[in-house]
């Protein structure tokens, strides 16, 4: 083992293939309402959902803010009148949670960490209910040592505030034996400066850097977790 003994995994787009979840979950909940749903809608969803998380991520917003006015946004723009926002959120998020798709290699990656002895936490902002549901369908209940959810620490990712709850619960955690994976420069890699900890962007999509944050490392494929976690402290 390493310099690193502790992984911080963010769960939605690192671990678990959230843009599959999300594309199944919208669709299904339009069909159940009645609604007309096509690539476009889905495609506008997406924009409008990724605007709420970034001003949740801010502080502008809080979750439940986010929860319905993703969809009071899109049904305005769409003319939709037929149905409440407060109606379709809590269908959405059921859905959402009723389904999983992994990440490439994202199992065959944590189950071989956790036979290495590392200890592994997820850090989320996402849905607790949701994130539950996924974790119990995934299996990865069964494999990471703990959850740590923004709603239930009572801020998101990647303010200081939350990372300080997370270390709170794991006193005999080091900080400089720590490292984020996550595949957001805004929450995660922002969020790993914030708590004084390593962060290794996972960037399978090779994106340009749209905002000016630290990253300590990059990867591609999830497998070069391995690598960074057997490097020796110098």
């Amino acid at each position: 083992m390493g310099k690193y003994k502790t992984v911080f995994w963010d769960l939605d787009q690192t671990l678990l293939n959230f843009d599959l979840s999300m594309d199944h979950a919208i669709r299904k909940v339009f069909e159940r309402f009645g609604l007309e749903i096509n690539d476009e809608i889905v495609a506008r969803y997406d924009e409008i959902n990724r605007s709420y998380w970034n001003r949740l991520e801010l502080g502008e917003i809080t979750k439940e803010e986010v929860k319905t006015g993703r969809f009071r946004t899109l049904f305005e723009e769409l003319g939709i009148q037929n149905v409440l926002p407060e109606e379709m959120a809590p269908a959405y998020q059921k859905e959402l949670g009723s389904v999983f798709f992994y990440m490439e290699g994202a199992k065959e990656l944590v189950s071989l960490l956790r036979e290495k002895g590392y200890r592994q936490y997820i850090v989320t902002n996402g849905v607790n209910a949701t994130q539950e549901n996924k974790m119990k369908l995934s299996g990865l209940d069964q494999i990471m040592d703990g959850v740590f959810v923004s709603e239930l620490i009572g801020y998101p990712k990647p303010m200081k505030e939350f990372f300080d709850g997370c270390f709170a619960a794991l006193p005999d955690v080091d900080r400089e034996e720590c490292i984020l994976v996550g595949d957001s420069l805004s929450s995660d890699m922002r969020g790993a400066c914030n708590a004084g900890i390593a962060g290794c962007w996972f960037n399978p999509q090779e994106k340009q850097k749209d905002i000016d944050v630290k990253t300590d490392y990059e990867i591609r494929r999830l497998e070069e977790v391995l690598t960074i976690l057997e490097e020796e402290r110098v």
